[in-house]
């Protein structure tokens, strides 16, 4: 994984298993700009559905708007499901944080669509709360060279 790729940041898993709560710990703790999936949706991209064509395309803005910001030398966490090996291909190159605290979302499409990962940096489960994954992932990142 280059330096670019350890400045980017994928927190990815089913909905309501944590992941925004996680990024919100995250973000401060490394000073990194942070774009969840649901704020990006209602803003840019409105265009957008859930088809696999449409998760694909916005996987693969979510995954430009990090790009830009570690180009700038910072660092940037997408928060979002990601739901398939397409999706995380479109996504580009990142530290993967797969949340696995529950086995169902609240969504039967993304349930049936959803493949875990089969590979990632990181496995949060249940049983800790978000500031310690949260510190996890910094020491990783802060481990990490930057370029």
């Amino acid at each position: 994984m280059t330096g670019n790729a350890r400045r980017k940041i994928l927190i990815m898993g089913l909905p309501g298993a944590g992941k925004t709560t996680l990024a919100r710990a995250l973000a401060p703790m490394v000073g990194a700009v942070l774009f969840n999936a649901d704020e990006v949706r209602a803003n840019i991209n409105k265009d957008l559905g859930f088809s696999l064509e449409d998760r694909i395309e916005h996987a693969r803005r979510m995954g430009w708007l990090c790009d830009k910001v570690v180009e700038a030398g910072g660092i940037a966490i997408a928060d979002f499901v990601c739901p398939t090996p397409q999706t995380r291909e479109a996504f580009g190159p990142a530290i993967v944080v797969w949340v696995d605290r529950i086995s169902e979302g609240r969504f039967p499409d993304t349930n049936r669509l959803f493949a875990p990962p089969s590979a990632y940096e990181l496995r949060v489960t249940a049983g800790e709360p978000a500031a310690i994954w949260a510190e996890r992932i910094a020491a990783l990142i802060r481990s990490a060279p930057s370029r």
